[in-house]
């Protein structure tokens, strides 16, 4: 039996009650890692699937070692006593995962300011906060790694029209990443971005980007954990600043079907925002 590719390493990751994260969670947890979720879903929410409670239940269900922390990644109190409980219970953090993300689509004259403040403290607060409060024990980690679920930036103006509030928040992700993989290099801490080719079936989709019909022109979670899983298993000092898309990841990995992943078929396939399309 092979030896699992993330064994003994402690994954610090922001949200992923639900979704994209739980899937990153549940994936990194059969490769051997240990999982701490920040997350504040504390009880269930009727609009949304699943705690924070529950994604660690399924983590260990899946054979790994889970730690759930109730708290908000804008806060600095929350992020520090989620980092320290990690440390407490596990030795260290390994990787850094910054999942958590508001999404709203509206203009500029339509977006009411606090979803522009929502927005801008989870993915650009949210974000700066928990990789700061890691970076210590990161660079006293096993092949230290920062993922950060966040697009290439595409500077076309379609994509800059579009929603610039949105494109702010997520973009602003990315060039933190890519900052830390500059400012981190000599340390040997990798700080990549990772962003779906295709709409993933997530909640976030089926609420507000078109329901079932978008769900239908989706991959499913498990493509954007596999490819995370593949970042992270890959020496931090030779894969670093790098903003990719799952399916590149998982190609150059040597995966050539990715009808396991859903969708209908590829031709039915939606791109995600950001992406252009087929190169």
């Amino acid at each position: 039996m092979s030896e699992k590719r993330l064994a003994g390493r402690t994954l610090m990751m922001s949200g992923g009650s639900r979704g994209i994260g739980l899937a990153i969670g549940l994936a990194a947890a059969r490769e051997g890692a240990n999982v701490v979720l920040l997350a504040k879903t504390d009880v269930p929410d009727p609009r949304l699937p699943g705690t924070v409670h529950t994604a660690a239940a399924e983590i260990e269900a899946a054979g790994g070692q889970a730690l759930a922390v109730v708290g908000d990644v804008r806060d600095e109190a929350s992020v520090e006593n989620a980092v320290a409980r990690a440390v407490e219970r596990f030795g260290g953090i390994d990787i850094c995962l910054n999942n958590a993300s508001a999404i709203a689509l509206d203009g500029t004259e339509a977006l009411p300011v606090k979803r522009f403040d929502l927005m801008t403290q989870i993915q650009l607060r949210g974000t700066y906060l928990l990789t700061r409060a890691c970076l210590p024990h990161l660079r006293a980690g096993t092949n230290p790694h920062i993922l950060s679920l966040s697009p290439p930036l595409n500077l076309s103006p379609e994509w800059l029209g579009k929603h610039p509030a949105y494109t702010l928040a997520k973009y602003g992700m990315s060039l933190l990443t890519l900052g830390w993989a500059a400012e981190y290099a000599e340390a040997g801490v990798a700080a990549n971005c990772l962003w779906p080719e295709t709409l993933i079936a997530t909640a976030a989709v089926q609420n507000l980007l078109g329901g079932d019909a978008a769900i239908a022109k989706a991959r499913t979670p498990e493509i954007v954990a596999d490819a995370a899983v593949e970042i992270l298993s890959r020496p931090s000092r030779e894969f670093t600043g790098q903003a990719v898309l799952d399916v590149d990841v998982l190609r150059e990995a040597g995966v050539t079907d990715l009808a396991p992943y859903g969708g209908g078929g590829g031709a039915e396939l939606e791109y995600d925002i950001f992406v252009d399309g087929p190169r």
